[in-house]
């Protein structure tokens, strides 16, 4: 049997056109002997042979053939079966080879392409958008040439940001004595810092100043082919230009809406209209809310638990116009004691630049100021209420008005959020009801002082703050008196650039226009390409980091999983002729900014009113950080603009600039617990601390310093983003290889060099980074071999520096 079974084992392994002349093999014959030989079953028979022999030889011959046609066919379905395993085989090493020959030519293509001296340089980007890049970069320092002590300056000293280029979303007046009082403790900066800002001032732009001046460039374009919406816009924006229009109009508009509002007490002629009425006017038609606050927004409480979309009328305390302080051991607030006389003084000079004498005006001042102070006492700072659980609580409206009756709520709020229908049921959420309470009762008191009867104070006090509202739009007068004010009480106020202020101004009114144009000119699907790769790389480095605990990885990877990444646009975008429609009623005069902005506080109020039915969340053009709402991770259009992304940019630059910022923010948005379940952190932020420490030592610094968790966290998401968007476009180039480039640099040169740009912008944490970010250019090359040579470099003599 063991015979036989080998016997056709080694005929199974014969080709099948040989098997006819397969040998019979002997038991004795050793291996090594097992040659092919003729069978002797086919010889012919010898002539001694016995007579019968033929016979009995064909009788045998028949069995053995009939066996060897069975044998034949097993060992052909073997054979074939054998033939598929080999196919397969080839198959598979031809597949691998095919894989190992592309990825070579991957390496070979990216490192000739990158290090390899006779290769052309790659082909230039020469859009008008790319000479400007071009532009730019020849007039900053490359990151390669530099020395290390260029890299070891903090960010955020000698590179100062211009932080105060921001939106002003409430009473949006510079030098307003509450914005005064909270710049005060994070914008005081030493005169060196403050000397080097001009020095700078190209590389030291954030994100919100490069976004303002995009728009800005936008609103300056000049063509005839706008729509009417558009031409609006553009002629709103050009009339908050013309200064001279503005001077040469002085008080005369405030003076003249006075009149229309009954006049008021302080120029003796007053009609006495009635205080409701002229406070839901106010709040309606020109966005002024003097004693309390009017938004639109969630339920905090529904929200966290996920059971509703509905937005409610949210009533807060209002921005006091005179400066208050907080005692925390009697758990009020009043007026600050040192600045009562120069806010006195400054009212005074307002009052008197629109005509009133100082002898009749000095009254109404006292007043105001009384009352003002009166109102302050039962006004708190947001982290006290959040204690106090004051914030999100909800009510009717028929409840607010019986602990607050001095104020006809239901008709002030229908006036205002006109034409929604609103009844006494519908809730409304407060976040100071103590003090809607006392703010009623001190209005009650004020009204029942029979001796004030003809001094009108809550009307003067209503329209000073009216003032304050409109005080952008006249002339620079009161802007200076502002500013003597500010700095009476030792605020050093920055001067914001006029077209800054006006940008902001246009998008208060005309932002469903700014979105419009802004979404035109973004390139929607080149950035959510680079998006969606960012995100898929990023998900790959979660599965590479050392977790604590696999569910840990399990947890965070399935939330990965449900969130669609997507730039934040409108869910339908609005056509130029519905646009149109929209603004027909406004009437935009380019030399009457007064009459201009009034009807901007009118749109902005009733942008506000629309909240309250829209089922979507509406676009905020100036959002310049990611969110998440519901399964999305949004991504506003204001991230992607030049100088940082551009459809036409070579992608190196875009993945480098727009690239790194996009993945910090997805690591600030998704990340916070990770520091918490992962060694992996502390790790990679004490390596890169490591190579920073011993360039440092090189430079003759003093290399001490231990890193806080705060900061070690800060250091790993850089490094990490850096090594995020670096792989998304090394793994880009695989599917697409070819790319352009600026001023001749090769792909990996310009993608860092572009980083180096942009890794010092402005963001909530930049506080936390220990190093210049430009360093991590340094440390990541001790890992590539893509890099060109770095005139700084972080390897040591002796001891070659590890990869983090």
């Amino acid at each position: 049997m063991e015979l036989h079974f080998n016997n056709r084992a080694r005929m199974s392994e014969t080709s099948i056109e040989l098997m006819p002349q397969l040998p019979v093999l002997s038991p004795s014959q050793p291996d090594s002997e097992k040659v092919l030989q003729p069978p002797a079953l086919f010889q012919l028979p010898l002539t001694s042979q016995d007579p019968q022999q033929p016979q009995q030889q064909c009788q045998l011959q028949s069995e053995l053939q009939q066996e060897l046609t069975e044998i034949n066919v097993e060992q052909q379905a073997e054979s074939v079966c054998v033939k598929q395993k080999r196919l397969l085989l080839l198959l598979l090493g031809l597949s691998f080879s095919i894989a190992v020959l592309g990825l070579i030519f991957y390496i070979h293509h990216i490192f000739y392409v990158e290090r390899g001296p006779h290769m052309p340089p790659a082909t230039p980007c020469l859009s008008q958008a790319c000479q400007r890049a071009a532009a730019r970069l020849s007039t900053m320092a490359d990151p390669f040439t530099q020395t290390c002590d260029q890299f070891l300056s903090k960010c955020g000293s000698d590179r100062l940001l211009l932080t105060n280029l921001g939106r002003h979303r409430g009473q949006g007046i510079p030098g307003h004595p509450q914005n005064l009082m909270e710049k005060s403790v994070w914008t005081r900066r030493p005169e060196a810092e403050r000397k080097v800002r001009g020095l700078k001032e190209e590389r030291l732009q954030s994100r919100k100043a490069l976004l303002l001046e995009y728009l800005k460039g936008i609103l300056e374009t000049k063509e005839n082919s706008y729509s009417s919406a558009v031409q609006k816009t553009m002629d709103f924006y050009q009339s908050c230009l013309d200064t001279s229009s503005i001077e040469s109009a002085g008080e005369e508009p405030f003076l003249t809406l006075i009149q229309k509002l009954g006049g008021w007490p302080v120029s003796g002629v007053w009609n006495k209209t009635d205080f409701n009425s002229t406070l839901a006017l106010l709040m309606r038609d020109y966005a002024t809310f003097p004693f309390f606050n009017l938004n639109v927004g969630k339920d905090l409480n529904e929200t966290t638990r996920g059971t509703t979309k509905t937005r409610y009328i949210q009533i807060d305390q209002p921005d006091l116009l005179i400066p208050i302080e907080w005692n925390s051991k009697t758990e009020k607030s009043g007026a600050k004691a040192e600045t009562l006389r120069p806010f006195l003084t400054l009212c005074q000079k307002y009052l008197t630049l629109l005509g009133s004498p100082e002898t009749t005006s000095k009254i109404h001042v006292y007043m105001f100021i009384s009352l003002s102070s009166e109102l302050a006492v039962a006004a708190s700072p947001l982290q006290y209420r959040l204690l106090k659980g004051q914030l999100h609580q909800r009510m009717s409206i028929e409840d607010l008005q019986r602990q607050a009756p001095a104020i006809d709520w239901l008709g002030c709020l229908q006036s205002v959020f006109h034409p929604l229908s609103l009844s006494k049921d519908d809730h409304v959420v407060l976040h100071n009801l103590p003090y809607i309470v006392h703010m009623s009762q001190i209005i009650s008191k004020w009204q029942n002082k029979h001796d004030l009867s003809n001094s009108g104070p809550l009307h003067t006090y209503m329209l000073l703050n009216l003032l304050h509202t409109l005080m952008p739009a006249m002339d620079s007068r009161f802007s200076e008196t502002t500013k003597a004010f500010s700095e009476a009480l030792g605020y050093d106020d920055e001067e914001t650039p006029r077209w800054n202020r006006c940008v902001l101004a246009t998008e208060r009114g005309f932002d469903s226009v700014l979105t419009h144009l802004l979404q035109v000119v973004t390139a929607h699907r080149e950035a959510e390409k680079m998006i969606e790769d960012l995100y898929f790389v990023f998900k790959s480095k979660l599965h590479q980091l050392n977790w604590t605990e696999p569910n840990h990885y399990q947890l965070i990877a399935e939330k990965f999983n449900s969130l669609v990444p997507r730039v934040w646009s409108p869910n339908r975008t609005s056509r130029e002729n519905e646009l149109d429609l929209l603004f027909s009623q406004v009437n935009i005069n380019s030399h009457n900014f007064f009459s201009n902005y009034i009807q901007l506080l009118s749109l902005w109020q009733k942008r506000r009113s629309k909240l309250l039915i829209s089922p979507s969340e509406p676009v905020d053009v100036l959002s310049l950080t990611p969110f998440l709402l519901g399964n999305e991770v949004l991504f506003p259009m204001g991230m992607l603009i030049p100088p940082l992304f551009h459809p036409t940019y070579p992608r190196a630059y875009n993945y480098g600039a727009a690239g790194f910022l996009l993945a910090k923010d997805i690591f600030h948005l998704l990340l916070p617990e990770i520091p918490s379940h992962s060694n992996t952190v502390q790790a990679v932020a004490e390596c890169v601390w490591d190579h920073y420490l011993r360039t440092t030592e090189k430079a003759g610094r003093s290399g001490v310093l231990t890193l806080s968790a705060a900061q070690q966290q800060e250091l790993w998401v850089q490094y990490s983003a850096l090594e995020v968007a670096l792989k998304t476009y090394h793994r880009s180039l695989i599917h697409r290889p070819e790319d352009t480039s600026l001023l001749g640099l090769s792909h990996t040169h310009l993608f860092l060099t572009s980083f180096s740009k942009v890794s010092c912008d402005s963001d909530p944490y930049q506080e936390f980074m220990p190093l210049d970010s430009s360093f991590l250019i340094a440390v990541i090359c001790t890992r590539s071999n893509l890099c060109p040579a770095m005139q700084c470099s972080i390897k040591n003599d002796h001891i070659s520096p590890q990869p983090c």
